[in-house]
């Protein structure tokens, strides 16, 4: 896995001594129900594909990573992800995911040629869709899903998606 970084984080593999920081915020009321899944019971559970270190202080505050989805079935055929977030409520506020996800929309066109990327959030997560426009995606629809995880509670899930291109003009401005 490659590591990438950003002015202020490194997002990188999980490492053994990451768990601690990493359960640090799963266990939080405020992370995994806005995620679609409940908090973490012990540091057994706490897994995600990148670790979002914050340099300053050489401590995982999130994780972060891009997942094999297709939401919208009509352009399956296009080479796409959808990224995935989660940062500790310590460190709301400070700009650390959107400089996370633009590190990891600029590593998704780049390195892994993708078409398109998606991201989505539950009607309730206002944190994520100022993420989501803060970086550029664009809202294309919703649905209704059912988080089994989150004992059968239905909600509405809104997708948003960000094109090479669209991404590629941003960048340039």
């Amino acid at each position: 896995m490659q590591r990438i970084y950003t002015e202020r984080l490194v997002l990188r593999e999980w490492k053994e001594t990451d768990f601690k920081d990493l359960y640090e915020y799963a266990k939080s009321d405020l992370v995994g129900p806005n995620a679609g899944w409940k908090p973490h019971q012990d540091e057994n559970e706490s897994k995600d594909t990148y670790a979002i270190e914050l340099c300053s202080e050489n401590k995982v505050i999130g994780g972060i990573g891009l997942h094999d989805r297709k939401p919208d079935e009509t352009i399956s055929h296009l080479r796409q992800k959808e990224i995935g977030y989660v940062l500790n409520p310590k460190y709301w506020g400070n700009g650390f995911v959107p400089e996370a996800v633009n590190g990891v929309l600029k590593f998704g066109f780049e390195e892994l040629n993708l078409d398109l990327i998606w991201c989505g959030h539950y009607d309730f997560n206002h944190n994520s869709k100022r993420v989501n426009e803060k970086c550029g995606f664009k809202y294309r629809f919703d649905k209704k899903v059912v988080l089994e995880r989150l004992d059968g509670k239905e909600v509405t899930s809104l997708y948003y998606n960000i094109y090479k291109t669209d991404f590629q003009a941003a960048s340039n401005m």
